[in-house]
């Protein structure tokens, strides 16, 4: 069984200067959130091979806040089809990094709460919400199939409705 983190970005602005929906950074609450992510991940020795992110802005800066907390100098691996992807998409980007695993995605909703519900109960339909900076801890081999995943944690930030 290898670890797989699914991380929805931390909390966004609702709107960016340019208007444009991938140019949404990070409200000063989510670059705090996000810090607490890479201490829980720490508490946890919980260290991803591979970062792999949406290329929109407020999942940017999630990964690179997380990144630094953990004291990782890595970049996060850019990858476009986890923007907007649906849960289908998502397994064949994880698919793609197996090597790499364990593996922290980072993404967006409605994508990452419908693919844990696919993953572990096998229904994207099972999907039971995820706040921003959310962090589910999933355990799985690859090829990745629905229901085969096994959750180990999930942990949101203190707050998570503000």
């Amino acid at each position: 069984m290898t670890d797989i983190l699914l991380l929805r970005h931390a909390s966004a602005m609702s709107e960016s200067p340019d208007g444009r929906d991938a140019s949404r950074p990070l409200r000063p609450k989510g670059m705090r959130d996000a810090q607490q992510v890479g201490q829980w991940l720490t508490a946890h020795a919980c260290r991803p091979g591979r970062v792999l992110c949406s290329p929109a802005r407020r999942a940017v800066m999630t990964a690179e806040i997380v990144l630094k907390s953990l004291r990782d100098t890595r970049e996060p691996v850019l990858e476009p089809d986890i923007y907007d992807a649906v849960p289908g998409t998502l397994i064949d980007v994880l698919d793609r990094h197996a090597p790499e695993a364990p593996l922290l995605l980072i993404g967006h909703n409605p994508g990452l709460e419908q693919l844990v519900g696919l993953m572990a109960q096998g229904d994207s339909a099972a999907a039971r919400g995820m706040p921003p900076a959310g962090l589910v801890w999933l355990q799985a081999e690859f090829p990745l199939q629905p229901g085969s995943a096994r959750v180990q944690a999930f942990w949101s930030p203190p707050g998570h409705c503000d």
